[in-house]
């Protein structure tokens, strides 16, 4: 394994005679990977690999639940490699596997376990295909390939039981038999070709990602370029200075308004709100300190332009309405609300999202009020009472940026075509000159 310290490779004989250490410079090592429990197995210049493209080269900050789906889907892309020719290599030696039993039962009980013992295998064998197609562990890309697999295998079961049912066996029971099986397998192919997003469950806990970073800060703390020190803490940690209203008489252009905290200090934290002119807060009133003084900046503005950013979530999805009903909010004010975040509908037809189901999801979505369900569709409603959700924080911080940055952009240039999609009937919202505007799709 590589030091990340000196670059030099150290061997397990090596690293274990020197309690874990690098045999030239004596740097400790974070990670063994021969000593790992369970999937999860790496070393250093794959922890530190993972750091660095997620903070784009310590130039980016990032929350830690960002790290764990970014951790998650390196992980996963390590462990499953899934691709064409490995499709055909596992077709390829199954089929030889299937020849070598059946050939072999033939020899010791008679020829008819050659076909019984055939099908038996590649039943089997479809059933584990199809398992791996429905599992949680798996990413959308493993999905796809293992229904392309099961097809696959379909069409050889079909091509090579046909033959030696008709020309060898000349059994109409075995025709029948391996005809099912492969018409079978292509059908559990074909009607799971992935066409909208899965639920999946994370390769490691929250706590053991904690425990790593815990282990590489206290490791790495001095290492260059290998500190977390654009992890971000609590948001309830961060402390602001206050704002003077006196030194400062103006207001912003734009408001963007979380569903939560730590999403505003993430944007806060990458400058988000210099770069564009935009004050940033969340719907619980972060960051506490300047709230109320950032506030009654935004009601300096009487065009201000207001962006509601939120998960695909029971919460979520209610955060508009929060925006334009509460009195601490925008009630009665003449603001342009924009949806910059995700909504179900927006995600339905897109399988490579990474959705997570959760029974208090699915509570709080079937408790929401009549007025939000009202503004969503039969589909969305099913899916979130069905406890699927998708958080903000499955985006890298790099395509997240850009992702918000695009949404502002285009909010700009509205001119009632079909870019923005109406979220309530703008008609019954004209008395308080309050508009909503949802973008089409998200990214």
């Amino acid at each position: 394994m590589k030091c990340i310290n000196c670059g030099r490779d150290s061997k397990l004989k090596d690293r274990t005679a020197n309690n874990g250490c690098c045999y030239y410079c004596g740097h400790q090592f974070a990670f063994e990977p021969t000593t790992m429990k369970g999937k999860a197995k790496f070393t250093d210049p794959f922890f530190a690999k993972v750091i660095s493209d997620i903070s784009a080269d310590n130039t980016l900050f990032f929350t830690v639940k960002q790290f764990h789906y970014f951790l998650d889907k390196r992980l996963k892309r390590k462990s499953s490699n899934l691709g064409c020719g490995s499709v055909f290599t596992v077709i390829f030696f199954n089929i030889w596997f299937t020849l070598f039993v059946g050939s072999f039962l033939a020899t010791a009980i008679g020829y008819i376990a050659f076909p019984l013992a055939s099908w038996a295998i590649n039943l089997l064998f479809i059933i584990g295909i199809y398992k791996q197609i429905i599992s949680e562990e798996n990413t959308y890309q493993s999905r796809k390939n293992y229904s392309i697999m099961l097809i696959l295998y379909g069409i050889s079961v079909l091509v090579i039981g046909i033959f030696f049912s008709i020309n060898l066996l000349n059994s109409f029971l075995f025709f029948s038999l391996f005809t099912l099986l492969g018409m079978g397998s292509i059908y559990l192919g074909i009607i799971n070709q992935i066409n909208r997003p899965m639920s999946q469950i994370f390769a490691v806990s929250q706590s053991q990602v904690y425990q790593w970073l815990n282990r590489w800060q206290q490791i790495n703390r001095s290492t260059i370029n290998c500190s977390l020190s654009y992890l971000l803490s609590s948001p309830n940690t961060e402390r602001f200075n206050p704002v003077n209203l006196e030194n400062n008489y103006y207001s912003f252009d734009r408001a963007i308004i979380c569903d939560k905290p730590k999403i505003a200090q993430f944007l806060i934290r990458n400058n988000f709100h210099f770069e564009n002119n935009c004050a940033v807060l969340s719907i619980d009133g972060y960051p506490q300190s300047i709230f109320n003084t950032v506030m009654e900046m935004l009601q300096r503005n009487p065009d201000l332009q207001v962006y509601g950013l939120h998960d695909a979530s029971p919460k979520g999805v209610s955060l508009i309405h929060e925006l334009r009903n509460n009195e601490q909010w925008f009630k009665d004010s003449s603001v342009n609300i924009y949806d910059l975040g995700i909504s179900p509908r927006q995600i339905l037809n897109k399988p490579k999202y990474f959705v997570l189901n959760t029974r208090e999801s699915a509570r709080e979505a079937k408790s929401l009020p009549s007025e939000i369900k009202a503004n969503l569709t039969p589909e969305e409603l099913i899916w979130l009472e069905s406890g699927n959700f998708i958080e903000l924080e499955s985006f890298s911080p790099r395509s997240l940026l850009k992702i918000i940055t695009r949404g502002i952009t285009l909010s700009a240039v509205d001119n009632g075509n079909d870019l923005f999609i109406p979220l309530e009937d703008n008609s019954s919202l004209a008395a308080t000159g309050i508009y909503l505007y949802g973008i089409d799709s998200f990214g």
